[in-house]
């Protein structure tokens, strides 16, 4: 039986069978909830692929308004109500989403919509979902979990639903969806009903929810490649769709799901000597090329390597496969990021095309400018790091990576033991979470007599591989500038202490290993994976796709990131995933 009412707003509502379906006079008509935190680009740039330009709220009557919703949530659970709060958005947030009208909440947005968090003990949710999100860090499992739970994971489906293809009614998933948090809903704790899909990491927690058009995830869509695009697609098609509870699977035993293992491109990206910026790499850091001495003034100074235009190169190695993309503005040092225009447009530029996600690096900290330099102001000018940092998420980047602004971050915190909340790790942890926050450690191998030789006595480890005068210990000394300047800092010191402030990452390179195509530094990272709990990425080193399996393999590492034999075409990602899957290693497959 069809029955065919007027409703305000809505071309029809159509009673079919028991189900409600609305029809909206325009299915591409689209709200998106932006308060100001983290990449809200990447999520434009994904409904651009289906032709949609979103609205934005700018008032609690948009919400009220809206026909689909979509709630970016990205940050602390604290911070995200208390934007909320601030602008009056609860209320009408609640309003609409037990209205049942199509709302699609990403990561934060799913996990505001319970009544509290650990991660902000005392702090209301909007609280239409019963039970609490917990903190990963707690979950009791056999073995220590790396904390954030940061990658590739499957989803384990509970109930059938549109949000998925069509036909595809089994219970596994099939690929693999972008995840990065430190919190989650367990999946025992949430009615059994609203659970659409399930994922494990330490405890097995809610990856999807749906109570009728009210969907979200844990992941991220619009960072899940192909797959994440066509779920956004089919949200943007297919709802509002039929209410009712949909039926569940007959869920038999099956395997956990498990965190895939990444492979990253690296692309060092700095202006050559005509001003371009291109892609680079260095051997052991120098990045021009090595030419014979010019008799006429005795240099042998070459022109800056150029391997490839930024833009071009990251979205290559995306329809490759790459799980992440990482850009390092390598001379960021010289002036202010907010003023670097042409970075902050291949960021931009690269996030319309490329839908992984996007680390870069250079420049993240304090920064005074002088009055007449770099932005020709007439007065001097003073950016904190969160608000560089701020630039970078806006221009599309979903991660940045600090290096030289840690050390000195963490010598602080080592001589005074005192969280200052004012270091750049700190601020932006607090903005943005601890995932948003990577750590770009550059250090090089200092071999000693024995453990005593250490400077204050730092950590140091006994080494397989003897230095020039038969010493068989070594300590691994941080260096900042780019490598120019030399440190009396220990990494594992300093990595120990970033993760305490914070940090949520480790991006491990290793001066020694820069450019030699031997292999990673296996002693490096396998000590520093040991000391902390947050993931690691091994860097430096990489020459084929062996050197990924064995640095895996030895050392527990999470990712592994290589630079110049993907841009000399040396070595493809492809072929780097296809012999790690045939070797047992976990990874996604495009």
């Amino acid at each position: 039986v069809w029955f065919l009412f007027l409703h305000s707003g809505l071309e029809q509502v159509i009673i079919e069978g028991g189900y409600l379906l609305d029809r909206m006079e325009d299915p591409q008509d689209v709200t998106v909830l932006d308060y100001g935190a983290g990449n809200i680009r990447s999520l434009l740039n994904a409904l651009k692929t289906h032709g949609v330009e979103p609205r934005f709220v700018r008032s609690a009557d948009d919400i009220r308004k809206a026909s689909k919703l979509i709630f970016p949530g990205v940050g602390a659970f604290g911070q995200s109500m208390k934007a909320l709060k601030e602008l009056g958005y609860i209320e009408p947030l609640r309003e609409y989403i037990r209205n049942n009208k199509p709302y699609l909440g990403i990561c934060l947005g799913l996990q505001t919509l319970f009544a509290s968090s650990e991660e902000s003990p005392g702090v209301e949710g909007i609280g239409l979902f019963a039970g609490t999100v917990r903190d990963l860090n707690k979950a009791e499992c056999d073995e220590e979990l790396t904390v954030p739970h940061m990658g590739w994971n499957e989803l384990r489906r509970r109930h059938s639903s549109k949000l998925f293809p069509e036909g595809d009614q089994t219970e596994a998933s099939s690929g693999r969806y972008y995840f990065t948090h430190s919190f989650a809903i367990p999946a025992c704790e949430a009615d059994v009903a609203d659970v659409l899909a399930t994922t494990e990491h330490g405890i097995n927690f809610v990856s999807v929810l749906q109570r009728g058009n009210v969907v979200a995830t844990q992941f991220h869509p619009e960072k899940s490649g192909k797959l994440g695009l066509d779920l956004i697609g089919r949200f943007l098609q297919d709802f509002p769709c039929a209410s009712g509870d949909p039926p569940p699977f007959t869920c038999t035993v099956s395997r956990p799901t498990h965190v895939a293992r990444r492979v990253i491109a690296c692309l060092d990206v700095r202006a050559n000597d005509a001003g371009d910026l291109v892609v680079t790499k260095g051997e052991q850091y120098d990045v021009r090329e090595r030419v014979a001495p010019d008799e006429s003034n005795g240099t042998s100074r070459g022109e800056v390597r150029n391997l490839g235009k930024p833009v071009d190169l990251a979205r290559r190695y995306f329809e490759e496969g790459a799980d992440e993309v990482v850009f390092l503005n390598i001379t960021s040092f010289r002036n202010c990021p907010l003023h670097d225009q042409p970075m902050l447009e291949v960021l931009r530029r690269t996030s319309e095309h490329v839908f992984v996600p996007l680390c870069v690096g250079g420049g993240i900290r304090d920064v005074t400018v002088p009055a007449g330099a770099d932005s020709g102001s007439s007065e001097e000018q003073t950016y904190s790091a969160l608000r560089v940092a701020s630039e970078y998420f806006r221009s599309g980047a979903d991660k940045v990576s600090i290096g030289s602004d840690a050390v000195r971050a963490a010598e602080a915190f080592i001589q005074t033991g005192v969280k200052t909340g004012k270091t750049s790790i700190e601020m932006i942890a607090e903005d943005y979470g601890s995932q948003a926050v990577v750590i770009s450690v550059d250090p090089k191998r200092a071999y000693v007599s024995s453990p005593s030789a250490v400077p204050n006595a730092q950590h140091c480890i006994q080494t397989k591989t003897p230095g020039p005068n038969g010493e068989l210990y070594c300590w691994y000394q941080c260096t900042t500038a780019g490598g120019r300047v030399t440190t009396d800092l220990g990494a594992w010191e300093m990595i120990r202490a970033c993760e305490a402030l914070g940090a949520g990452e480790i991006m491990l390179n290793c001066i020694d290993k820069d450019g030699t195509n031997s292999g990673y530094d296996h002693e490096l990272i396998a000590d520093i994976k040991a000391a902390v709990r947050i993931p690691v990425i091994a860097s430096s080193g990489a020459g084929n796709p062996e050197h990924f399996s064995d640095v895996f393999a030895a050392t527990g590492c999470d990712a592994a990131l290589a630079a110049g034999i993907f841009h000399r075409q040396e070595v493809s990602i492809n072929s780097v995933k296809e012999h790690l899957d045939q070797v047992g290693v976990v990874v996604r497959c495009s």
